[in-house]
């Protein structure tokens, strides 16, 4: 983007250069612009003039005379070529350096580009007075804002401080002194509009307009001399920005016409002056006047001098005012300093200036003083202000890198000025990571005749180690990516490096390195290469160097506080760790264990190196990994032959360890999948499918004794009894609507689910003759409440008394009475083996009542009077010693013949199996056994039905 100036321009620079929109600073009648070649990159600065300023300038000023306006104008654009085409023709250090010749523009105007100037030093000057109006004398530093070529703001930094004066007015004495000894000129306009900064902080010399060669000169040059008539003859239609600054000018010019190099001398005093005064102007002040001028030397008190304080409002510093200014600022010009003793004076004598000096002159040393001048100046570097260690020391020492004799003694101070300086990112990145790249990595085609060699060199190899012993440094002063564009393919040189000493230097420098880089660079570009060199190596010292950056990528940390490296054999068990890993679990499980895995040395320190690997993958892997992979290898080094006592027991303590790990993993993993949560089941046996628990009793204890105790007191059914939410002893409504239509004749029922085994005997409330664990009493079966009705009251239209027919004989079957009262039951005659006992009146309703509520092939209603009736036949079994047989019921089929030693008769009571009802449950209204009497008595042609269901004469019964 061109500003308006330069659109009318149609030149070289324009089409070369990309220009900045405004320009950075002004001098004289030129402006500054910023620029950029388009085809390097190479920062420049593009003068330029347009004539437009100086017609309007004249016709601001009334009427003139056309032709002489015009060869006026004509006169400034030939001294404005004059200045740019003697840059061409100048070539010093401290001469300004032009890079694009003076171009004509269409306009008349005129450009050219030197090299990247900052300011010039009269708007520098302008800037600081600006500053200290606002904030008095003393104010702050200088701070220059430019705009680049890309529209970006940056603040320079331009301070003008002590050591930044001296710096410049040796750096001008030099350009004065090739200029009068060597091109044979006087500058003739030595003033702050002639003298630039450039990038470096350094001070140059331009503006030769007015250059000439002196009086009686017997030199020969091609600059035309100049008519001091002429160009004193200030003319007032043209700006004073291109006529001489009589401010600035000698009294040899004004009073005496006379044309000498002592000239430029009195100029130099007046602009010392200057840069103390404040404002920051010369003492002189004629307001382009010659008469003004010729008055202001006809008196003393007006003319610079010591006794005046050289007219400077702020104090000029001694060994200037008392032995420098009084030899420039003089009136004759052979008392005047030459530039030559300018720069020997007791001013610039100071330990600075003359490293500067040096450093100038450094190209021009031999190697030995090249070197000792390295090895010193780090010790001096501290006393320099920053400006000048950024502008001035910094880029010279970069400038020196090519000698690579001298290289890491040069990146020893870059890195000492990295550290002095307050912000250092800038310039690391700007001018010594270009310097770094350039330096150690290889070109593109002599990459391959690189990795073919296999010495290196030795100076680079020595510059290689001073960066990773700043590794530190280098990555603070830069970003991530910077990082891995410019220095990581250095770091990856060192790693593959045949110089174990740079190897073990890049691998020690991993903690430093992995946070500024991301995840997938450590795992696809910085792991291969080590894990490459560690498998390789058959260097002892890089296995264990390789080792504990294993450790570092894996998350852990060597303890840099401890002197054992591990090199000896013995190392400690450090348990240090980092919160985060720069390697994943899958390439800790199957990249690093492997290549531990296939170490071949017995080598203690190697072992332990690795043991403090496999610590920390073992923290991080899978518990099955740990126990199938990890687990082996430690014991396969534990047990190598020159291990100690204390380093295998710190194997076994990692193997101790880790197995703790696996075992703790493993049990909780399997609580979880069993769901038992550690406690332990009663069904060991894989074979009994569960049936232990299958039946459980509903109610009471499990103790058989407790159940016995409370069976004999008779309190086996008052609690339960009375309690009126034990709903599992009431009888079903739909029992009752059973016993509206039953016959007096019952079949048995042909249902195979319900038939009880010929071989083996089945107990009270096992319908399916399943096997039970023998006990003293037997469980009831838990009702399914689907196969229930809702239960009815107890008082209903059927509850009449019921009286049970005599029976004639043990095998007729029970026949209920048409007409029966549950409350007044008279009980049949009895046999002789027991005597009658009067019965009190029952409710048939109840089930606590009911004898005929309970069958030893159903499950018992009521708990207590279950267990009554199970304990009945349990002491008759244990008495006799002779199995019983449950007679079969309306539930049952009948067993064989040949099998069937009791026979009774079925139940007049018995039902059909309800609807829905599964083979657990049984009605609750079905008769009791008859076989149970006969069987104790050893009769089994013979059984009689109970008169008495209470648990007192169930008992006697049995005795």
């Amino acid at each position: 983007m061109f500003s308006s100036a330069l659109k009318s321009f149609s030149s070289n620079i324009n089409s070369n250069y990309t220009v900045a929109a405004s320009p950075s600073s002004t001098s004289g009648p030129w402006k500054i612009y910023d620029a950029k070649k388009k085809s390097t990159g190479k920062a420049a600065s593009v003068f330029v003039f347009d004539r437009k300023s100086l017609d309007s300038h004249g016709a601001s000023l009334g009427r003139s005379s056309a032709s002489s306006m015009k060869r006026a104008t004509e006169e400034v654009v030939e001294r404005l070529k004059k200045e740019a085409s003697s840059l061409a023709r100048l070539r010093h250090p401290n001469i300004l350096e032009l890079v694009e010749p003076v171009e004509d523009a269409r306009n008349g105007g005129l450009q050219f580009a030197t090299e990247l100037v900052t300011a010039s030093l009269s708007g520098l000057l302008q800037e600081k007075d600006e500053q200290e109006r606002a904030s008095g004398v003393g104010g702050r530093s200088s701070r220059y804002v430019t705009e680049d070529s890309e529209g970006g703001r940056k603040r320079r930094e331009l301070e003008i401080d002590e050591l930044e004066i001296q710096k410049g007015l040796e750096q001008i004495s030099k350009a004065l002194e090739f200029l009068h000894d060597n091109a044979g000129l006087v500058h003739g306009n030595l003033t702050p509009d002639a003298v630039f900064v450039n990038a470096k902080s350094d001070w140059k010399i331009s503006g030769l307009s007015f250059a000439s060669p002196p009086d009686n000169s017997t030199k020969p040059t091609s600059v035309t001399p100049i008519s001091l008539s002429e160009v004193l003859n200030i003319d007032p239609r043209l700006p004073k920005s291109v006529q001489m600054n009589l401010d600035y000018c000698s009294p040899d010019f004004v009073l005496d016409s006379n044309l000498n190099i002592a000239a430029d001398m009195f100029s130099l005093g007046l602009l010392i002056i200057a840069l103390y005064n404040s404002p920051h102007t010369s003492p002189l002040e004629t307001n382009s006047s010659i008469t003004t001028y010729r008055r202001l030397f006809s008196s003393s008190s007006t003319i610079p001098s010591a006794t005046n304080s050289f007219l400077s409002s702020r104090p000029i510093p001694k060994d200037l005012s008392a032995s420098v200014l009084p030899r420039l600022i003089t009136r004759r010009p052979a008392q005047r300093m030459t530039a030559k003793e300018f720069q020997q004076s007791a001013y610039f004598d100071n330990i600075l200036i003359s490293t500067i000096r040096f450093l100038d002159a450094l190209p021009a040393k031999t190697p030995n003083e090249k070197s000792q001048f390295m090895r010193g100046l780090s010790r001096v570097l501290p006393s320099f202000p920053k400006s000048v260690l950024d502008k001035k020391v910094l880029p010279a020492l970069l400038e020196e890198m090519k000698d690579r004799e001298l290289l890491s003694l040069i990146l020893q101070n870059v890195f000492k000025i990295i550290e002095l300086l307050p912000s250092g990112r800038r310039p690391f990145t700007e001018k010594i990571m270009p310097r770094l790249t350039e330096i150690f990595i290889p070109p593109a085609a002599s990459k391959s005749d690189a990795k073919g060699q296999a010495d290196r060199d030795p100076a680079k190899e020595a510059g290689l180690m001073v960066l990773l012993e700043h590794i530190s440094a280098t990555t603070s002063n830069c970003s991530g990516k910077e990082f891995k564009d410019n220095i990581l393919p250095v770091i990856h040189l060192a790693i593959e490096s045949p110089t174990h000493s740079i190897v073990d230097a890049s691998l020690r420098s991993l903690p430093a390195i992995l946070p500024v880089l991301d995840f997938s660079t450590i795992k696809n570009e910085l792991f291969p290469v080590i894990a490459s060199v560690f498998t390789k190596t058959s260097s002892l010292g890089i296995k264990v160097r390789g080792l504990e950056a294993f450790v570092i990528l894996c998350g852990g940390s060597n303890d840099p506080a401890g002197s054992n490296d591990g090199l000896d054999g013995i190392m400690t068990n450090t348990k240090k760790t980092s919160s985060s890993t720069a390697l994943d679990k899958y390439t800790m499980q199957e990249k690093i264990v492997p290549l531990i895995r296939a170490i071949k040395t017995k080598e203690p320190a190697v072992a332990m190196a690795a043991l403090n690997v496999l610590r920390q993958v073992g923290t991080i892997a899978d518990a099955d990994f740990v126990a199938m992979d990890i687990l082996p290898v430690l014991w396969s080094m534990s047990l190598g032959p020159l291990l100690d006592l204390k380093q295998f027991q710190a194997f076994m303590d990692l193997i101790k360890s880790l197995s703790s790990r696996v075992e703790v993993e493993q049990t909780k993993k399997l609580q979880e999948l069993s769901g038992t949560n550690g406690s332990k089941t009663d069904n060991d046996d894989f074979m009994s499918f569960g049936a232990k628990n299958a039946f459980s009793t509903s109610g009471g204890s499990n103790d058989p004794e407790i159940d016995f105790e409370r069976l004999v007191k008779g309190t086996a059914g008052t609690s339960d009894v009375a309690n009126p939410l034990n709903g599992w002893d009431a009888t079903p409504a739909n029992a009752t609507a059973h016993q509206r239509n039953l016959p007096n004749q019952t079949k048995p029922a042909s249902f195979s689910w319900s038939t009880p085994s010929p071989t083996t005997p089945s107990t009270p409330g096992n319908a399916m003759g399943i096997i039970r664990p023998q006990g003293p009493t037997a469980r009831t079966i838990t009702p399914d409440l689907s196969s229930f009705s809702a239960l009815s009251p107890s008082a209903t239209q059927y509850s009449q008394p019921l009286q049970p027919q005599p029976q004639q004989s043990f095998n007729a079957p029970l026949q209920p009475q048409p007409n029966y009262n549950a409350a007044s039951l008279q009980p049949q005659p009895m046999s002789s083996f027991q005597n009658p006992q009067p019965l009190t009146s029952m409710n048939w309703g109840t089930p606590a009542s009911n004898p005929w509520s309970s069958n030893n092939g159903t499950p018992a209603t009521n708990p207590i009077l279950s267990s009554m009736g199970n304990v009945g036949n349990s002491m008759s079994n244990m008495s006799m010693n002779r199995p019983t047989t449950n007679s079969p019921n309306a539930f049952t089929l009948p067993p064989p013949l040949s099998q069937r030693p009791i026979t009774s008769s079925p139940n007049s009571f018995s039902l059909p199996p309800p609807p829905g009802a599964n083979s657990f449950t049984a009605p609750s209204h079905q008769a009791p056994q008859q076989s149970s009497m006969a069987s104790a008595f050893g009769n089994p042609a013979q059984s009689k039905p109970p008169t008495q269901k209470s648990g007192l004469d169930a008992y006697q019964s049995l005795l």
